[in-house]
């Protein structure tokens, strides 16, 4: 599974709604200036947690995941939450969820029953830290608005349990309806596993008719473009060095036409050039990394002609130059 994230265009005005600014926020988190002028937004899961983690620590207000994972207006709602809500019963609405989820990232909802207590939490794919605090705070009050607002106000979780040391407990269970475990060892909301089956009074089967079958289609295209995708980008990994990177070489690699292999990529909604860039970057990363990888070497190991354009091409991924990233990133893992 590719390590991608879709970030909602609506994430720059809602924070602007609470007055965080943008640039210092990107300059915190360690990502381009350009990143929320992006046509589709993307993010790795270290970029989200990054992003997330600037969030929380550029705002005063304890309460910002909450306010972000309950959002009140429909308006705003994901294609995916929209779903949720028009479902029969909760348990519908966290089966959706978590089959749809899968559109937009490398993350799982996973739902487990344990007699009368059914717990819900969200796991990470490829993450190699833990979750920032707010961003549990998101995720778990977007779970808990979808069972409130589907049911009128009658599911409240049982408990709450959140792997940080004690704080704002008062601020988190009004929120919740709920006590709060803390120093728990996963993040998780914990419900009575009768409350599952409550039907949902906002069920709208038209709506739902309408929503469905779009999801279900970008779940089809999204996996045709992980299977040709991924495929592209590991043959690019092992023939990149010294070379020019070319549709033509990497459909021989394959064994098909470059015409078959053009055709694919269009039908799963991806260019060749997508690829190629998104495999660059993630190469460029890792050798950058590595402080025996000299800058003229990564940008040989990455398919450039000369060092310039891969300095050129960095500066567009990162907002930076490969030189200073490495500074930074070599200062974080030390510190670290």
């Amino acid at each position: 599974m590719n390590d991608r994230f879709r970030v909602s265009s609506l994430l720059a005005q809602r924070l602007a709604e609470h007055k965080i600014a943008l640039s210092a926020l990107l300059q915190r988190a360690g990502l381009p200036m350009g990143f929320f002028q992006q046509e589709k937004i993307y993010a790795t899961t270290a970029e989200l947690f990054a992003l997330w983690r600037a969030i929380g620590e550029a705002s005063c207000d304890p309460a910002i995941g909450l306010k972000f994972g309950a959002e009140p207006r429909l308006e705003r709602y994901h294609p995916t939450a929209i779903a949720a809500v028009c479902s029969r019963s909760f348990r519908d609405a966290l089966q959706r969820m978590a089959r749809y989820k899968r559109l937009t990232c490398p993350e799982e909802i996973r739902v487990h029953t344990n007699g009368d207590e059914t717990s819900v939490e969200f796991f990470y794919l490829e993450a190699t830290e833990a979750q920032p605090d707010v961003m549990a705070d998101l995720v778990l009050a977007w779970i808990a608005s979808i069972a409130r607002k589907g049911t009128d106000g009658h599911i409240t979780p049982l408990r709450v349990e959140l792997t940080r040391t004690p704080q704002h407990r008062e601020l988190l269970e009004n929120h919740y309806g709920c006590r709060v475990r803390f120093k728990a060892g996963r993040n998780a909301l914990v419900f009575r596993s009768s409350d599952l089956d409550r039907p949902f009074v906002t069920h709208n089967e038209d709506l739902l008719a309408v929503v469905g079958p779009q999801l279900e289609a970008e779940l089809q295209a999204r996996n045709q473009s992980a299977d040709v995708g991924d495929q592209v980008k590991h043959t690019l990994k092992r023939s990149l060095a010294g070379k020019r990177p070319t549709l033509q070489h990497v459909a021989r690699e394959l064994g098909v036409s470059a015409r078959t292999l053009q055709r694919r990529l269009t039908d799963a909604g991806i260019s060749f050039q997508e690829v190629v860039e998104d495999t660059r970057r993630e190469l460029a990363r890792h050798y950058l990394k590595h402080n025996a990888v000299e800058l003229n070497e990564a940008a040989y190991l990455l398919g450039y002609e000369d060092t310039n354009s891969f300095f050129r091409a960095f500066h567009l991924w990162e907002g930076t130059s490969p030189g200073e990233w490495r500074t930074r990133h070599s200062a974080a893992l030390a510190a670290t």
